[in-house]
């Protein structure tokens, strides 16, 4: 098996490819570009490097969400196109589940947090033992509040990771027991960890039938409900 997987779901974009979950490489880049500028060309430049002609991909894996909605657009455009082209199976991986999977080497609990603005978070709870992760909740999103209830059933060590780590870091530490941030370089989205949770999860499945989980409603969307409320209230 040759897996190639994807991560667009952050302001970085990465992608790795591994062969019998063996790590080939990877490339990672958060450079101000957009993933429609970085994600396709560190492909094609992971392939050289790797020596891997396209057609011997077998597998690909990609970050399905939560995370920024253009960016997760971008990346399973890109993961489904390959998919599609090389007729090969896919596998969308939640992205809170794909962070879990930066610690799976540690022991405790893992908690996923990804900021999801106006003081709302994505999150999700893994239980981290013998180099596997134990899911021990949905994926969801919340004020901070509500992941501070959630956390006081939680055994320590508890580990933020995610682009959300520290703001729940700041908010929580007080009244949080054994609550730490992760390792700065284990702490953000990497297509490494998608490809391993896409391996562990075994769920294969063709390009059309991926979409992606928002969690909550767009900017956009929120914006024209809120809107249409004032108007129906005039």
């Amino acid at each position: 098996m040759k897996l190639l997987s994807l991560d667009a779901s952050s302001k970085a974009a990465s992608c790795a490819l591994a062969e019998d979950g063996r790590l080939l490489g990877e490339y990672y880049a958060d450079c101000g570009l957009t993933h429609s500028q970085t994600l396709l060309p560190m492909v094609r430049q992971l392939l050289d490097t790797t020596g891997t002609k396209t057609e011997e991909i077998t597998h690909v894996a990609v970050s399905k969400g939560p995370g920024s909605f253009t960016g997760l657009r971008i990346g399973l455009a890109a993961a489904k196109s390959l998919a599609a082209g090389l007729h090969v199976p896919l596998c969308g991986v939640s992205t809170l589940l794909s962070l879990a999977y930066n610690l799976r080497g540690m022991r405790g609990t893992a908690c996923t947090v990804l900021d999801a603005r106006r003081g709302q978070v994505y999150y999700a709870l893994f239980a981290l033992k013998d180099g596997a992760v134990r899911r021990l909740c949905e994926d969801r999103a919340g004020p901070i509040g509500e992941l501070r209830q959630e956390l006081k059933n939680v055994e320590p060590p508890l580990f933020l990771v995610g682009d959300g780590a520290m703001l729940c870091y700041n908010s929580l530490q007080e009244t949080t027991e054994g609550l730490a941030l992760s390792p700065e370089h284990l702490r953000l989205q990497r297509a490494s960890s998608v490809g391993y949770a896409a391996l562990a999860l075994g769920e294969w499945d063709s390009a059309g039938a991926l979409v992606p989980s928002y969690l909550r409603l767009s900017q956009a969307e929120r914006e024209l409900l809120e809107k249409e409320k004032k108007e129906a209230n005039s």
